[in-house]
């Protein structure tokens, strides 16, 4: 069996056949400028994943279109790339059992690159050192609620630190970077930016469900990880005590933390914090779709694939 990685690492021009074992991670129909129809098919394992092009007039159309997120799928094909992408031909799909799963799941599921119980200590430790008793009590209980989730959810469904334990990474790093530079503006409650940061995206924990393909629950369609984040924080904060003001301070960083109303903000910051919170969630969710970039990329190849969020490929030689 092979990894999406050991394909993309064969050199381009050579059809060399494959047979591996993946994840589909959806199936979205798309129009081409004719008006015909065709599936953007993304298929993956832990070391990366591919796109597929499945045109209407392709036996495996039907197959994909009623197959559900995170079916595994065993594929057998030939490499192929189109406009310096790799682009697979895929000669057979078939789904493999259920009862046969359990063979496949270590090398299917994406992780964090650090240890997902090194990120929680290191979690722990930053809650621990907020100063402010409430705030601390307030950031540790909202958490504690959701500690399974919160651990394995992903960062995104595809945008970045997209793998289990993503949030757990995006929210330690975020807290790395608030530390480094908190110092530089002391206007900014230090307390209430950190807890703003360990918290701006738990709702994230409640938007999105699935092991082996992410996508979002009922919950996550209907109110979206802001609102759901914002209820979460603001039933620990009264639980806690927290003081009126501070409540009112901490939701706002919740609601303004994606920046622009147009990327889901429910408002714009309008805070010191706000402001400091959702730069440097900017800041990481950019850099993280550097570094999955940088990794990812075979050996060889100067450029990464275009990178959505980046609106460009990333120079990696």
């Amino acid at each position: 069996m092979n990894t999406v990685a050991e394909l993309k690492e064969l050199p381009q021009g050579d059809k060399v056949p494959f047979e591996a074992v993946l994840v589909l991670k959806r199936a979205n129909i798309r129009k081409a400028r004719n008006d015909s129809e065709f599936l953007m098919v993304e298929l993956g394992d832990k070391s990366g994943v591919f796109h597929y092009v499945c045109f209407a007039n392709s036996r495996l159309f039907s197959f994909f279109l009623n197959l559900s997120e995170g079916t595994v799928l065993r594929v057998q094909g030939s490499t192929d790339h189109y406009q310096n992408r790799f682009s697979p031909s895929l000669a057979n799909v078939e789904k493999v059992p259920e009862e046969e799963h359990h063979r496949f799941l270590e090398n299917l599921i994406e992780c964090a690159p650090v240890p997902m119980e090194e990120l929680w200590a290191e979690l722990q430790n930053f809650i621990k050192n907020i100063g402010h008793e409430k705030l601390r009590s307030t950031t540790a209980d909202a958490i504690s609620q959701l500690e399974s989730a919160f651990k394995s959810t992903p960062g995104a469904i595809s945008m970045h630190h997209a793998y289990r334990s993503g949030l757990l990474e995006h929210t330690v790093r975020m807290a790395r970077a608030a530390k480094a530079v908190l110092p530089l503006y002391p206007e900014v409650h230090a307390d209430l930016a950190m807890s703003g940061i360990l918290l701006h995206d738990l709702g994230k924990a409640l938007e999105y469900t699935g092991d082996l393909a992410t996508k979002k629950s009922r919950a996550g369609h209907l109110q979206g990880h802001v609102v759901l984040g914002y209820r979460q924080v603001r039933r620990a904060a009264l639980t806690c005590g927290l003081e009126e003001d501070l409540v009112e301070r901490l939701e706002h960083i919740i609601l303004s933390h994606q920046g622009e109303l147009e990327w889901g903000a429910a408002v714009k910051a309008a805070t010191a914090e706000a402001v400091f919170v959702s730069m440097i969630d900017n800041l990481d969710a950019k850099m993280g779709m550097v570094q999955y970039a940088l990794r990812s990329t075979p050996e060889g190849q100067e450029f990464s694939d275009f990178v959505p969020g980046l609106g460009a490929p990333v120079l990696v030689k």
